[in-house]
């Protein structure tokens, strides 16, 4: 890193930039522009290019972030503490379908070797998933797993892993409010996520409010199967001479019982009579998967699901550019992509409308974000209560600043579909393009509901530093700066860093992440988080009341 004082301004109309150097800038340093900082001026935090009188509106990325709340002068430093933050933009007269998305061509010819499934979908890893119906059987399935990996496993080399899709929910809750929707089908369609084959395997208690049959009701993998293939015949306008046989066998499958452990059952004598069933089911289920293979597809296969936490001033600068160029090349690819986190798009939200395909599209989105208003109203909090200290401490001053970088994430293609929390593309039918998917801004939430939405893989940018990983999903992590990806260099898969240096474009960075989500896709490379076996709980969200 150079040791010449250096800042980075976004927009030409911008009176702000952030300190590019390690370790910040004391007072006194001179910029190349003749700008003199009057205070110390840590890493990423904003100076002021010009004078800024008290009550003036501070612009960051040609968006007012906030106004002053004393005189600053030029090369005086700017954060939270000398900011008042602007009010949410109305979601009144609204910009729909406005702003026609530049034309690009097609991206083809890019393939990887993944694992296609019965609907249509195609997985990027083969794993065993055990699904939970309520939290109290969590410490039986995790010892199963145990064993299941230790004993089993080896048996079958082409299944990668055995996870346990463990939770919180299903028992001492409103299971019939209207809200409890969400975290039903949200496990219901984790259930069926492209990486686990088709294998449904249930372990359940017995006397839990989510019962097997309400969470995975008799043929729906069948019916989503059949809808799916019906779905892809549409949007491809060909029909598979071998889909008549496939739809008839997914149809009949519609009539089997649902594979399913209750440790309650009175078969069960003493807890090794529990393990024994668990382990006897998924032996079955180990060996279906162990019979499937690898094979070419077009990358249009890949739902990517993007993301950002422990963002820092930097995220919007290089990371999120990065990310933002490489989704316009999956959109391109004919792939999915999915950018969410409600209160890190709300401030933004009139930029999106706009680049809604349809005006539906953007309603959907509107609707979306007055839901997650009134959400947060009932809690007596606002969009405000996203910004964590340590996003301030990374320069970010507030939930504005952070919105405006974390929306670069999805590129310039036109948002073509819109998901409501736990719901499936499949299901919404919807098969390729730009989608928001409506979910909290928790990583580990946002994580488990785009698991549920159908991803097959994960990408995740990081200024601050997170070991967030995922079991059921491959996540590739990408550092905002060169410093923590040098000390991070074995959690962090990708340096877009090298983009504030001046060593790299963020179309070099962005063609990197791409070629690196192929090989991954292919399991010709592991993430970092695979690679250490990294990963968060899974963490349904549940609006509605526990009693």
């Amino acid at each position: 890193m150079s040791t010449t004082p250096l800042f980075i301004k976004m927009h030409p109309l911008d009176n702000v930039a952030i300190v590019v150097n390690d370790g910040g800038l004391p007072a006194g340093a001179t910029f190349a522009s003749g700008l003199t900082l009057t205070q110390a001026v840590p890493q990423g935090h904003k100076v002021a290019l010009v004078d800024l009188p008290r009550g003036s509106v501070v612009r960051r990325y040609n968006v007012s972030i906030g106004e002053t709340l004393k005189d600053l002068p030029a090369g005086s430093w700017v954060n939270e503490a000398v900011l008042h933050m602007p009010p949410a933009r109305s979601l009144e007269a609204l910009p729909l379908a406005t702003q026609a998305a530049p034309v690009l061509p097609a991206l083809e010819g890019y393939t990887f070797e993944g694992y296609r499934n019965a609907d249509g979908s195609v997985g990027t890893r083969n794993i065993l998933a055990i699904t939970t119906t309520v939290q109290c059987v969590s410490g039986v399935v995790e010892f199963a797993v145990t064993r299941i990996k230790t004993e089993l496993l080896p048996r079958y080399p082409n299944v990668d892993d055995v996870v346990g899709l463990e939770h919180t929910y299903g028992c001492g809750v409103a299971i019939d409010a209207p809200d409890a929707i969400i975290p039903i089908r949200t496990l219901r369609n984790i259930s069926l996520n492209p990486n686990f084959g088709g294998e449904v395997m249930v372990v359940s208690l017995g006397c839990e409010k989510l019962q097997p049959e309400r969470l995975l009701p008799r043929g729906t993998i069948a019916i989503q199967a059949v809808a799916a293939r019906a779905i892809e015949s549409r949007a491809t306008a060909r029909f598979d001479v071998n889909s008549a046989q496939s739809d008839s066998a997914l149809e009949s499958a519609a009539e089997a019982p649902l594979d399913v452990v209750c440790l309650q059952s009175d078969n069960h004598v003493g807890f090794m009579s529990m393990i024994d069933s668990i382990m006897q089911s998924a032996d079955k289920h180990l060996a279906r998967l162990n019979a499937r293979r690898r094979e070419t597809v077009p990358a249009s296969a890949l739902v990517v699901g993007v993301q950002c936490g422990g963002s820092d001033a930097f995220s919007g600068v290089t990371a999120n550019p990065a990310v933002g160029f490489c989704t316009d090349l999956l959109v391109r690819a004919g792939a999915t992509v999915m950018f969410s986190e409600v209160t890190e798009v709300r401030d933004g939200i009139d930029q999106l409308t706009s680049r809604a395909s349809t005006p539906e599209v953007a309603q959907a989105m509107i609707r979306e974000m007055a839901w997650y208003d009134a959400y947060l109203a009932k809690g007596n909090a606002d969009r405000s209560a996203n910004t964590t200290p340590g996003n301030k401490k990374g320069g970010l001053s507030n939930i504005v600043e952070k919105a405006m970088g974390s929306i670069v994430k999805s590129g310039s293609a036109a948002i073509s579909g819109v998901l409501s929390p736990g719901e499936s593309l499949r299901q919404n039918g919807i098969s390729s393009g730009l989608v928001y998917a409506a979910t909290p801004a928790s990583d580990f939430i946002c994580g488990t509901l785009q698991l549920a939405a159908g991803m097959n893989l994960h990408v995740f940018t990081t200024g601050r530093g997170t070991p967030y990983g995922l079991a059921e999903c491959p996540v590739i992590k990408v550092a905002t700066r060169t410093d923590l990806a040098l000390r991070w260099h074995d959690l962090m898969d990708v340096n877009a860093g090298r983009i504030a240096e001046g060593s790299a474009s963020i179309e070099d960075v962005g063609w990197e992440l791409f070629q690196l989500m192929l090989d991954v896709a292919s399991g010709r490379k592991k993430t970092w988080a695979e690679h250490w076996k990294l990963h968060n709980a899974l963490v349904l969200f549940n609006p509605a009341p526990v009693t």
